[in-house]
Parts: structure tokens; C-alpha cells; sequence
């Protein structure tokens, strides 16, 4: 978002379009990639007659963070911990690809428009720092 910023000049229109066309592009990859996996690791404990046990710590855990935050709140993190990392998550959680792509993407997009602003309003304080 920063680089898409600084080549295009503040540009809008394209910084938004570059940085959400990415960012929605990784959505349907990741989230994609992320079912087959899970498909590949569901047929290959089945072919080990692996089984999971139903209770453990982690599952304690998986159940307490979709409860709690359901796939809006975990699309509304996906940027901070990385696209693969929360597509993966939402894949796991709810299996509805649709659903799952649309709010990561609604997420994107509003991360991307909030960071254009701030990068925006704090052009001159980001500059003299060097960070931009």
C-alpha cells in the first residue's frame, strides 16, 4: 500500500484499484488453496485411519475464537496477520467460499482505503521521519 502510494502520487482511484485488485486477487487464491488443503488433510487422515480427538486444547480454542469473533472479525484481522494466514482461518471455520471471499475482500477494501488516508493526512510527519 505505501509503494502503491508513493508511484502513483496519491493518485486515488489507481492506488485503491492496485491495492484492492491484489489484495481480492489473494483472497480467491488463498481461500481456494486453503479448501484443498484442508480436503488433502481430511482424506489423508482418513486413509491413515487417523482420528482426531475431539477435545483438545486447540479445538478449545478454534471453537472460543469463531464464537467469539465469527468471520467478520476475523476478516477484519486478515491484513494485520497476513491474507494466507486468515484465509485459511475463514476457510477452516465456515466452508461457504462465497461468503468467506466477500468478507475478506469488504475487508480489504476498507483497510485499503484507511490506510490510503492515513498515509495521506500524515504525508509531511511520515516524510521527515523517512519513512516515505
Amino acid at each position: 500500500m505505501p509503494t502503491a502510494v508513493v508511484v502513483f502520487k496519491y493518485n486515488f482511484i489507481k492506488v485503491i484499484l492496485v491495492a484492492c485488485s491484489g489484495g481480492i486477487m489473494g483472497n480467491i487464491i488463498f481461500t481456494n488453496l486453503s479448501a484443498a488443503i484442508l480436503r488433502w488433510m481430511d482424506n489423508y487422515r482418513e486413509k491413515r485411519n487417523i482420528h482426531k480427538k475431539v477435545f483438545t486444547k486447540t479445538t478449545r480454542r478454534m471453537i472460543r475464537i469463531k464464537q467469539r469473533f465469527g468471520l467478520a472479525g476475523i476478516a477484519a484481522i486478515t491484513p494485520l496477520i497476513s491474507q494466507p494466514i486468515g484465509a485459511f482461518f475463514a476457510e477452516k471455520f465456515f466452508k461457504d467460499k462465497k461468503k468467506v471471499i466477500l468478507y475478506l475482500s469488504v475487508s480489504v477494501v476498507v483497510w485499503a482505503i484507511g490506510l490510503y488516508f492515513i498515509l495521506y493526512l500524515f504525508h509531511d510527519q511520515l516524510k521527515a521521519w523517512g519513512i516515505i
